[in-house]
């Protein structure tokens, strides 16, 4: 007597074993390529790197940043794009583009920020920011809340959904020593995470405008949040800390 197709007697347990390595396994969260490496971070330090010409003379020119793990090993770097009519006319108002590079030098992130006035009396002046990864393909947008005395931010994913808020500190923080933007659960309930712009030293503070932010986020926090999160400590540098000294 044949049996089966081939004339092979079929094992009865053959196919709840075979049926066990065929389950697939759940899908991986989607990860943008070349962040791989922030799937296993949950602290990042972006560092301004100081212009001497700009501390000298006091020429705007693009700021470039460092993004370091929490052993002070460069990750990425960061490069501002845009004109020199923009930087000496504009100010902290600019629009920009930063391209965010690996040790490779492949760009990585990109981050957009359209022109738009700055004004805590007009709400319709607000700001917002884009964050693409890898460049052409948005995973998440930063917008700015009206409020007249506390920086707000609502992080959105790339279907403009809320996500995670920021919340600065109240008004008159600027001699503070450390200020940090608390990043909240959408129910304002939860604390997440923070960024945190640090103290640099009295001659670097006085005459620059180079700055140095931490950033802290869950370690299974998405990766393309994590992206958008390094994207925020760019607009929060120009909005409150960005000046022609």
């Amino acid at each position: 007597m044949r049996h089966g197709i081939w004339g092979a007697k079929r094992c009865p347990l053959a196919s709840p074993i075979m049926d066990m390595y065929n389950v697939p396994n759940p899908p991986m969260p989607a990860c943008p390529p070349g962040l791989e490496y922030l799937l296993q971070v949950d602290q990042l330090l972006i560092k301004q790197k100081v212009e001497l010409v700009e501390a000298l003379v006091g020429f705007e020119s693009n700021n470039k940043y460092e993004v370091q793990n929490s052993m002070g090993q460069n990750v990425f770097y960061a490069v501002e794009e845009n004109d020199c009519l923009s930087r000496q006319c504009c100010g902290p108002m600019r629009s920009f583009v930063i391209r965010v590079l690996d040790n490779f030098g492949h760009e990585v992130i990109t981050v957009t920020r359209p022109l738009k006035c700055m004004s805590c009396c007009f709400p319709c002046c607000l700001q917002e920011l884009e964050v693409q990864s890898p460049p052409g393909n948005t995973v998440g947008y930063i917008t700015q809340q009206w409020h007249p005395f506390v920086p707000k931010f609502i992080i959105q994913n790339e279907k403009w959904e809320p996500v995670l808020k920021i919340h600065g500190p109240f008004c008159g923080w600027n001699c503070l020593p450390d200020i940090d933007f608390e990043i909240m659960t959408m129910d304002e309930v939860n604390k997440i995470g923070k960024i945190s712009k640090q103290w640099t030293g009295l001659l670097r503070e006085a005459f620059t405008d180079s700055d140095n932010f931490g950033v802290q986020f869950p370690m299974d926090l998405d990766v393309r949040m994590k992206a958008v999160m390094i994207g925020a400590c760019f607009l929060i540098d120009f909005m409150f800390f960005e000046s022609n000294n």
